[in-house]
């Protein structure tokens, strides 16, 4: 007898040792927990209108928002509304979200997705004739009136179930029986080859085209004739799917009306595309038999190739409502969808078709959006990429709080909460928006498991405005001990962190522009007459949001905190789910001395864009700021390992680690400063002053690491820095040979004898080096002249003349 699977709403059964549906092992079902009607999946007669969100559990884990009293009253850090339906514009999809979006769903170089960032197997063609079922049969726990959604056609008493028959709770009719029979020729040109498989909507069968060059079709039907919702809803694939034409959509070709042989009824089928390969579901149940589960950078490539389908889709007014792994095929190395049964319009007041553990909270009362689409993207990406128990049950509108995956990769787990928020206006507003940030979080997961750096333009943000702490280690002087430089000051993080981008396409973008080159006094002064219409500008720049954000802005860099926050006040209040106010917010909190609510507020933009790296840097900067090292690094090193250009993160993790006693994690951090950097030579300097701080703990390795670093920095022998850097070199190398009795060598890194900037290794090689680099410097900085030569005769070895 088939097993059923356990899992909580599954409703699938277990072949090979997996569940054909939801890709679990075998578990006992919780105690009083009952399968949901049609095995999993689910459908409603209709959403009622303006009806509060059902199922209003908590994504649980990283929250989105923090609260506080600020100077101004009581304000939330929150990066969108306190409520939305479905169909709400709010959030950064509406504004700032799809543009610049880094997703794509262009071909890129064979077996490449997810924006040619990610080689994926690809998977073989399937020969079509190998795919028709020898014995199709719908199991008995797929088996459900179409009425009511009582269980029909179970096995009794030994006996197995009827294929049709009659309901024996509301006697409405049903047939699980395949309609069309092998050779079958349906409306005089599709030759029927046989069955390929059974869905929530109907068999699907092989067939040829004998009109078009014997080309592989495929023909859907009805699972159930007397289910008037699935009539409706084949009616409707044909309507919408006509017209329906994407690369990463399953193409419509015809629709048809044939009477069967074997009963005689006639019935509608579906003419498509055949799509020949491996649907998700079986690519992760693969997974699970070897031990695993899918790769995290393969289902987020997965996801980023169908979202351009999701696009298309919505920007029609359409909705696919019911996506889960079993509803798109990977063939060879194309992704497409599949089983469009469920589309319809936003507005239509039809069924709604889903899966149970897929499907938002919100679809009984307020019915599909295309957010509700993305919500099920999301729980796909979920149930791909770790163990996911109870995704039907416990966990059906809500992620778990201790999955490794999501605490590995925290971005990663902000971008599925978001996803799957509780809150629809919460959630991704379209498509682009989720791609461009889900570019991000790949890129992130593909360089923090290689450590290879995937820089990226973000059309979000400006590049870091200028690098700040670059002077990371001060010069040391007579002889003192040598400690890394203090944290950069608010004022200065503020003036180099990446800022918002402006809108291109707002009429105050041009006005903007001009504003550029002018000290942030002078653009608050323009930008509030402006405002208050005393300048003359257009009301449509006075008006506008951008201009208000940049008087903001420039207000915070002036040092006005107390204008900048009345107006933030004000742009709370009118568009409280704008992420860039709360990065403002964010700012204003940095400059005013409260590093609690500055990780809040920054943290809540990091919750609306996971994929940004603007945030990253931010909370960085933050946690240094709140005297927390640990937090800082973890922030700088996840940037620093994506991308070199943010030079402030590869500086501030240097400090983090050298906070934490790991001088060799501060050296590392600033010797990946790309050659390319204007700050290039600031970091070698950096390294090098770093490598000559280790006191008791030196090594000769690091002296002559020092040595060859200096070489390679080519720096002008009139240079002041060549020579200070040489001297706190042979200095080290001074101390070193003192504490090491006969010149031991630490570490056993180099052969006894060879030189340190042209000394030998002992005292007297030493000193006469050290006097010479004291003099050289006495001659370029006329200024401390005495103070140097006095410096070069007390370090002079003694001699005879």
């Amino acid at each position: 007898m088939t097993q059923a699977c356990a899992q909580p709403g599954c409703g699938g059964t277990i072949q090979d040792g997996y569940c054909d549906v939801c890709g679990l092992a075998p578990a006992s079902a919780p105690a009083g927990w009952a399968l949901a009607s049609g095995g999993g999946s689910i459908r409603y007669a209709g959403a009622a209108a303006g009806g509060a969100s059902s199922g209003g559990a908590s994504s649980g884990g990283l929250g989105t928002g923090a609260t506080g009293s600020g100077p101004t009253g009581s304000f939330a850090y929150s990066s969108g509304p306190g409520s939305g339906s479905g169909s709400s514009s709010a959030g950064t999809g509406s504004r700032r979200g799809s543009r610049g979006s880094r997703g794509g769903s262009g071909r890129s170089s064979r077996g490449m997705l997810g924006a040619g960032l990610v080689e994926v197997p690809p998977v073989a063609y399937v020969d079509p004739s190998s795919a028709v079922l020898a014995d199709p049969r719908v199991p008995e726990s797929r088996r459900f009136c179409g009425n009511c959604g009582q269980a029909v056609g179970q096995s009794r008493d030994g006996r197995p179930g009827l294929t049709e028959g009659f309901c024996p709770n509301c006697r409405t009719r049903y047939s699980f029986s395949p309609k069309l029979v092998p050779g079958e020729l349906v409306a005089g040109q599709y030759e029927v080859l046989g069955c390929l498989a059974h869905g929530g909507l109907g068999w699907i069968y092989l067939a040829r085209d004998r009109n078009v060059s014997d080309r592989w079709v495929v023909l859907k039907g009805l699972l159930n004739t007397g289910d008037a919702d699935a009539m409706e809803a084949a009616v409707a694939e044909r309507r919408f799917l006509a017209q329906v034409e994407h690369p990463n959509i399953v193409r419509i070709y015809n629709f048809v009306q044939h009477t069967s042989q074997a009963d005689g009824e006639t019935a509608g089928y579906i003419v498509m595309e055949y799509v020949g390969g491996k649907s998700l579901k079986e690519i992760r149940v693969e997974a699970r038999q070897r031990g695993g589960v899918v790769k995290l950078e393969h289902a987020l490539a997965y996801a980023l190739e169908i979202l351009p389908a999701f696009g298309y889709l919505h920007d029609r007014g359409l909705v696919y409502c019911d996506f889960k792994p079993d509803n798109i095929i990977q063939t060879e190395e194309q992704l497409k969808l599949i089983d469009m049964g469920g589309v319809r319009y936003i507005d239509d007041d039809g069924a709604i078709y889903g899966t149970v553990g897929y499907q938002a909270p919100e679809i009984e009362t307020e019915g599909p959006s295309p957010s509700s689409d993305l919500y099920t993207v999301g729980r796909t990406l979920a149930v791909l990429t770790f163990e996911f128990r109870g995704f039907q049950g416990e966990y059906q509108f809500k992620l778990p709080e201790s999955e490794p995956l999501l605490a590995r990769h925290e971005s990663y787990a902000r971008l599925l909460r978001r996803a799957t928020h509780a809150d629809p206006g919460r959630r991704f507003q379209s498509a682009g928006e989720m791609a461009e940030q889900l570019t991000g979080v790949l890129r992130e997961v593909l360089s923090v498991d290689d450590g290879r750096p995937r820089p990226a333009f973000s059309g979000l943000f400006s590049p870091e405005l200028r690098a700040v702490g670059t002077d990371l280690i001060p010069i040391r002087q007579n002889g003192a001990a040598v400690t890394a430089a203090a944290p950069p000051s608010p004022a200065e993080v503020i003036a180099g962190l990446p800022a918002p981008l402006a809108d291109g396409g707002d009429p105050a973008a041009g006005y903007l522009a001009l504003l550029g080159g002018l000290e942030p006094a002078q653009q608050a002064e323009k930008l509030l007459a402006a405002i208050t219409g005393d300048a003359g500008v257009d009301p449509a720049v006075a008006g506008s949001p951008e201009t208000k954000l940049a008087l903001v802005r420039a207000l915070i860099a002036a040092g006005d905190m107390d204008a900048a926050g009345s107006h933030l006040t004000e742009l709370s209040a009118a568009d409280p789910g704008d992420w860039r106010i709360t990065w403002y917010w964010g700012l204003h909190e940095l400059a005013g001395g409260r590093p609690d609510r500055t990780l809040a507020a920054f943290s809540a933009v990091y919750d609306e864009l996971p994929g940004e790296l603007a945030p990253k840097v931010a909370l960085g900067f933050a946690a240094e700021a709140a005297g927390d090292p640990a937090i800082a690094r973890r922030y700088f090193q996840l940037v620093w390992t994506i991308d070199r250009s943010h030079v402030s993160a590869g500086f501030g993790l240097a400090r983090a680690c050298l906070a934490a006693g790991d001088r060799a994690g501060a050296v590392g951090a600033v010797a990946a400063v790309p050659e390319t950097s204007s700050h290039y030579a600031a970091a070698q300097i950096s390294a090098v002053r770093l490598l000559v701080t280790g006191g008791a703990g030196q090594s000769d390795t690091e002296l002559r690491q020092a040595d060859l670093r200096l070489g390679r920095l080519s720096l002008d022998d009139n240079d002041p820095r060549r020579h200070q850097l040489g001297v706190e070199i042979l200095r080290a190398a001074l101390d070193w040979v003192a504490a090491v009795p006969d010149g031991a060598r630490r570490g056993g890194g180099q052969p006894a004898g060879e030189r340190i900037l042209g000394c030998e290794p002992n005292e007297r090689a030493l000193r006469f080096g050290l006097e010479r680099g004291y003099r050289a410097l006495a001659n370029l900085i006329p200024e401390r002249r005495v103070e140097l030569v006095d410096m070069a005769n007390s370090v002079r070895p003694r001699t005879w003349l």
